[in-house]
């Protein structure tokens, strides 16, 4: 539920309502525009229901929400959210992109990438220190010490970071480091880690589940959102389908539909999306062009020798050949790069 009040409504009046609501034992989030204050209710809203808060002097209108997600959706916040990460904006005219490699390997690697992207026009720069691997034999990145190396190349390029948390104890270790906690696919409807980066103040990046619906998902960001964290996104990955032909399907209608239903920036992985370099761009470019607020792609100097998913990286150059393509793309769907 939302309550809308009226242009005119009091500091009191709203502080009335306020404290009505928080007396039936229900949080409150304050959205204080330039003309309207919107209370939205945080909660199971359906008792309140026989409550006529209609009723109570500077109240314009009362507004049910019927989806789950209250704060992640369009309905509590038609204006799109936008932030910045040291002063990259995300969401907005303003496509981000992301880059870099799967797993931080070394640090000639990652600094090698981190120039690269940062030359050919990335704004931040990905890469995983703890890698979730479906066999307990593979790679599972380095831990503190790719954490360390990710904050050099940030030093050195200026460049902010976005790396994976896997676990609520580890919010505090990878806090230090990261500028965006990333929220892999195995770990979107890992509940206490998402009330744990719920808690900073750090921006967080989920991502969409391998057998996740939309709906799913943002129920994942709302999590966030309720914890306090206002500065969240929402990423489409690629889902399991039949289909074994790519490593994933890149649900493509879901960019569309996710700027529909919520005001969080919407961002895209054609790497995950397909398992396939030479399929990258050309999806890429369909999630700009169906309205993806950015993208997050799997950049790899060597992918012949990389130690995780480099059938899916990027070679720099072909990088840069593709943040050419999207500076062509951008204008024609409003957009600048």
């Amino acid at each position: 539920m939302i309550i809308v009040m009226k242009s005119h409504a009091s500091n009191r009046e709203i502080s009335f309502v306020v404290n009505q609501i928080e007396a039936y034992g229900y949080r409150v989030h304050l959205s204080q525009g330039t003309e309207r204050t919107i209370i939205g209710v945080v909660g199971d809203d359906r008792p309140l229901e026989n409550h006529n808060f209609e009723l109570l002097s500077g109240v314009e209108k009362v507004v049910r929400i019927l989806q789950p997600f209250k704060l992640a959706s369009r309905d509590f916040h038609p204006e799109d959210t936008t932030f910045e990460v040291r002063g990259v904006p995300i969401g907005g005219t303003k496509l981000a992109i992301m880059a870099g490699p799967c797993a931080v390997e070394s640090r000639s690697q990652l600094i090698e990438t981190a120039w690269a992207v940062k030359e050919a026009g990335a704004g931040i720069l990905r890469g995983g220190a703890f890698k979730p691997r479906s066999s307990p034999y593979s790679f599972q990145g380095l831990g503190e010490d790719g954490l360390e190396m990710l904050a050099e190349a940030r030093e050195e390029t200026g460049l902010p970071i976005i790396t994976e948390v896997m676990a609520p104890e580890a919010v505090a270790t990878v806090g230090k480091y990261t500028d965006i906690f990333q929220i892999g696919a195995r770990n979107m409807q890992n509940y206490p880690l998402l009330l744990a980066v719920g808690r900073t103040q750090i921006p967080v990046f989920v991502k969409r589940g391998m057998s996740s619906t939309m709906q799913e998902l943002l129920m994942s960001a709302e999590y966030v959102l309720a914890g306090g964290n206002r500065n969240v996104m929402v990423c489409e990955r690629g889902i399991r389908t039949f289909e074994p032909a790519t490593r994933n399907t890149l649900d493509i209608n879901a960019v569309p539909l996710l700027k529909q239903w919520t005001h969080l920036p919407v961002f895209a992985d054609p790497s995950h999306g397909t398992g396939k370099w030479d399929l990258v761009a050309p999806t890429a470019r369909a999630c700009i062009a169906a309205g993806a607020d950015g993208l997050i792609i799997e950049v790899h100097p060597h992918p012949e020798n990389a130690m995780s998913d480099g059938a899916q990286s990027l070679k720099p150059e072909r990088f840069a050949e593709l943040v050419c393509d999207l500076r062509r793309l951008a204008p024609v769907v409003g957009r600048t790069l």
